[in-house]
């Protein structure tokens, strides 16, 4: 899927909902542990449920590794299941070099087919290139975390009041393009997304955190919108663990449906 697809669907939709499949086997129903295959049967339901709401899907592909082969079948079929109406996401964070970055390119783009993978650029722009030759698909580059470590690295200060995660974004964005990548900037530091707009002002942000994680839906959209809206807001656990009894996807519909009717204002 290109941007100029993906901006039609969040035009056509009234949406900008990312839904996260962030789906932990401990955390499911019980009742579903009876089923043949109880990890996808979750994600298919709440994929059915939500569908209408949203025009992405993120899968975070440790929940889905931590089961082994198993678990990389169900991913496999989880993003077939998805298919070409929506957008989506390995949530990966690769970031390797060489022939390993190559591979792991293949398996998520050629393999998975999915239309964007998250990478971590620590390693430069050989960590994030492989991934930038394939056409229609998205390079989502790690640009601000909100997890409270992130000071470590990513706030500090360079020559210049540059702050290490502004270059970060200034350089990376130099490799690609607003039509083949893509940034995460984390939804609990909302009022830094106005600075960043400065650097990258045509790319589209990924943003997590609203929801469970507190990040505020008003704050991202009044300093992260432009013209071409140019946001993915995920939510995960605020949506599919919105209820843990059997009518869990009836209340991820309601939850997905609540976020859609507060984007639409803005659309």
């Amino acid at each position: 899927m290109n941007k100029q697809q993906l901006i039609a669907i969040i035009r056509q939709r009234k949406s900008f909902l990312c839904v996260g499949l962030d789906t932990d086997i401990q955390k499911i129903p019980p009742s579903l542990l009876q089923t043949e295959d109880p990890v996808f049967e979750f994600n298919r339901r709440i994929i059915d449920a939500t569908r209408n709401y949203c025009v992405a899907y993120k899968l975070n592909t440790a929940f889905y590794e931590s089961l082994g082969a198993e678990g990389w079948r169900i991913m496999d079929k989880t993003f077939h299941y998805i298919g070409k109406s929506h957008f989506s996401i390995a949530d990966a964070k690769r970031g390797d070099i060489g022939n390993t970055c190559d591979m792991y390119a293949r398996a998520f783009f050629q393999q998975m087919n999915c239309d964007a993978v998250t990478l971590a650029p620590y390693m430069g722009r050989d960590s994030i290139q492989p991934f930038l030759k394939y056409s229609d698909k998205f390079s989502i580059v790690l640009g601000l975390t909100s997890n409270p470590s992130a000071a470590d690295f990513q706030y500090l200060p360079l020559q210049g009041d540059k702050l290490l995660y502004q270059q970060v974004i200034q350089t990376a964005a130099t490799w690609g393009t607003p039509d083949n990548m893509m940034f995460v900037v984390g939804a609990t530091r909302a009022e830094w997304i106005k600075e960043i707009r400065t650097i990258i002002p045509n790319h589209f942000l990924l943003v997590p955190g609203v929801g469970a994680q507190g990040g505020s839906l008003e704050e991202v959209v009044k300093y992260g919108m432009n013209e071409e809206v140019g946001l993915l807001v995920n939510s995960s656990r605020a949506i599919i663990y919105a209820s843990s009894g059997d009518d869990f996807d009836k209340r991820a519909g309601e939850e997905a449906a609540k976020m859609q009717q507060q984007m639409m204002q803005w659309l």
